[in-house]
């Protein structure tokens, strides 16, 4: 006796309920992915955040700078003539010279930097050396008020176009230097909430969280946005 075998109509709608559970799945897959590559990047944050506490300790209290020569030595890279560049940045030692990438970050446009896909508070914290740079010496640990409530570093990212020297089209690209909102230099906002919407900050005192409040929403993309309203999470107070 011949076996009945399946209809054209069967596999059609074998293959629809399965097409529709695929799409059911897939949103949950891709969220429990960036889970795994948020708890990567907490991870990493924790690692950057003990090497500048570290600095701290063997600097008479001093957080490093931002960047000396307008940034050709930064926190996180060192580039001799703006072409060619390398992790060896003034956390260098202290890294042990290994990048703590950020891995959803790290797919953002960079202009070939070795961006680690955090930003540093420049405006409050790490200040910096140069021709068109403050001058300014870093903050002193002592001089912060509440550290548990002071952000050191952050998931960062900048809006750039072809107009500044970013890419075709527009996007959000890597940043290194965390700007407060107040500031005079201010292109934000700059924090990145890239991970299914949270944004993962280091504090001053050393610890890390998962953020998703945001305040000053980036017009241009909803996952760019500053941390406070004003500087309260930025500042020194």
């Amino acid at each position: 006796m011949r076996k009945k075998g399946f209809t054209l109509i069967e596999l059609l709608v074998v293959v629809a309920i399965i097409s529709i559970l695929a799409a059911m799945l897939l949103p949950a897959l891709s969220k429990a992915r960036e889970k795994a590559r948020s708890a990567v990047c907490m991870s990493n944050l924790k690692q950057i955040s003990l090497a500048f506490l570290m600095y701290v300790q063997d600097n008479d209290g001093y957080f490093p700078p931002s960047y000396y020569d307008d940034g050709k030595l930064s926190w996180d890279y060192y580039t001799p003539d703006w072409v060619n560049y390398t992790p060896n940045g003034i956390l260098a030692s202290y890294l042990k010279h290994q990048i703590y990438q950020c891995p959803t970050g790290k797919r953002l446009y960079s202009w070939g930097r070795p961006y680690t896909g955090y930003a540093y508070n420049f405006t409050y914290i790490g200040r910096g050396y140069g021709t068109w740079s403050p001058n300014e010496p870093p903050a002193k640990i002592s001089r912060i008020k509440k550290p548990s409530e002071t952000v050191l570093i952050c998931d960062s990212g900048i809006w750039a176009d072809p107009d500044m020297g970013g890419p075709m089209p527009s996007q959000v690209c890597g940043n290194n230097y965390l700007r407060a909102p107040s500031d005079e230099t201010f292109t934000g906002p700059l924090v990145h909430f890239r991970h299914n919407g949270f944004a993962n900050v280091a504090f001053c005192d050393g610890h890390v969280e998962a953020i998703g409040t945001k305040y000053n929403v980036s017009s241009h993309d909803a996952s760019l946005a500053d941390l406070s309203p004003d500087d309260s999470l930025y500042d020194l107070e």
